[in-house]
């Protein structure tokens, strides 16, 4: 038996100080994200001109910190927040044989771009941390997973970018699930199809990271004011959560599920317990308002194409994996740890929540969660013989 028994299909790298200084030319190097030290001697990201964003911490608390006291440097993180050899030295030892990797600076859908209002920085700034984390990964690119960032206020470019990337072996596309929060057309629109159609020619997913899109940073600071700072995580949590929701129901009605059966999409670090509600729904309306006297093309109904094109991933979740898992698609689900971010899964939380959660599942079903969905989605080999040797 396998001493590996999980693919983790949302996990984040938090970039090291020099990611974007030391690649950009010499004419953008002082507007690319960089580290800025505070008096105290903490770290923090600013993004160009602006005034310094979040602590370097903020996304590497797993074991070390939390939301409210993260990591002030990379000296107190866990070294496998930014190293790639202690992050397989740290998956050796939960039996965790691939982990697919997401960024942290320049947004969950790379929309943090944007604020440096410079079409060829943003373009520049993408394509560094592509560069990157194709390096990064290559401590093991059978078991470090990377997806592409893309430059989306640029379809052409986005396109571009994606050919590029997965000619270095990236394994799925980021993308925005609300692009239309950002002045650009709505997922349905014709304006979109060349992303479409690379996906599917290169038979990529497309991944929703929850925080992509409508982030209502306007009312975070009147929220900290009026609840405290730690109850207005707590709700922003998961409002991103059910954001993924909204765009969900947003691309079943899109008609690009319709129109390319087999394009994939997934909705990353949302949970599942809310999916049978959306699909029952969406189902319910989709019926009652005779959606096909105007559009008989769909010849599916939502949940059917949900089925056919959509994957979602959990962590925390114990209700879902026992009770809900037949109404939402065993071939739908899969597991993730969301390392080493603030609400993240870490050490024996890992295995005490998978054994609790699929408790009452049969193996079959246990294996296709933890491994198999997410085996065939992104193509993943398998450890060999000699890694079943190796000792952590």
């Amino acid at each position: 038996m396998s001493r590996y028994t999980i693919i983790d299909v949302d996990t984040h790298v938090t970039e090291t100080p020099e990611l974007w200084t030391s690649r950009a030319p010499a004419s953008m190097r002082d507007r690319v994200p960089h580290v800025v030290v505070g008096r105290d001697g903490s770290q923090r990201w600013s993004m160009g001109q602006g005034s310094p964003l979040a602590h370097v911490g903020m996304t590497a608390t797993a074991g070390v910190g939390s939301f409210k006291h993260p990591p002030k440097n990379y000296e107190e993180m866990h070294p496998g927040a930014y190293d790639a050899k202690a992050r397989l030295k740290y998956m050796d030892e939960m039996g965790i044989w691939a982990m697919v990797m997401y960024p942290n600076v320049g947004g969950f859908g790379a929309q943090q771009f944007l604020k440096l209002n410079d079409p060829e920085l943003m373009l520049t700034c993408v394509q560094i941390y592509n560069d990157w984390q194709t390096e990064w990964a290559s401590a093991d690119a059978r078991r470090l997973l990377p997806i592409t960032s893309i430059p989306f206020w640029d379809v052409d470019a986005a396109v571009k970018e994606v050919r590029r990337c997965a000619a270095m072996g990236h394994k799925g596309i980021l993308f925005t699930g609300e692009p239309q929060y950002f002045g650009k057309p709505l997922l349905g629109d014709p304006h979109w199809s060349p992303l479409w159609q690379v996906a599917v020619d290169l038979d990529l997913p497309i991944s929703f990271h929850i925080g992509s899109g409508d982030m209502a940073e306007g009312m975070v600071k009147e929220r900290i004011k009026s609840y405290g700072k730690m109850a207005t995580f707590a709700e922003l949590a998961v409002d991103i959560f059910l954001r993924n929701g909204v765009q969900l129901n947003d691309l079943l009605m899109s008609g690009v599920l319709v129109r390319y059966p087999r394009i994939k999409f997934v909705s990353v670090e949302s949970g599942i317990g809310w999916i049978p509600f959306v699909l029952e729904a969406m189902d319910y309306q989709f019926q009652g308002n005779s959606v096909r006297e105007e559009h008989p093309e769909f010849e599916l109904l939502p949940s059917e194409y949900f089925a056919r094109n959509v994957y979602a991933c959990y962590w925390f979740e114990q209700t879902a994996p026992r009770r809900l898992i037949d109404k939402i698609g065993v071939d739908n689900v899969m597991f993730e740890t969301d390392f080493p971010h603030p609400t993240s899964l870490f050490g024996d939380e890992v295995h005490a929540r998978i054994k609790s959660g699929l408790s009452d599942c049969e193996e079959s079903v246990r294996h296709k969660i933890l491994w198999g969905n997410a085996q065939k989605l992104y193509k993943v080999t398998g450890p060999s013989a000699a890694d079943e040797m190796t000792q952590s």
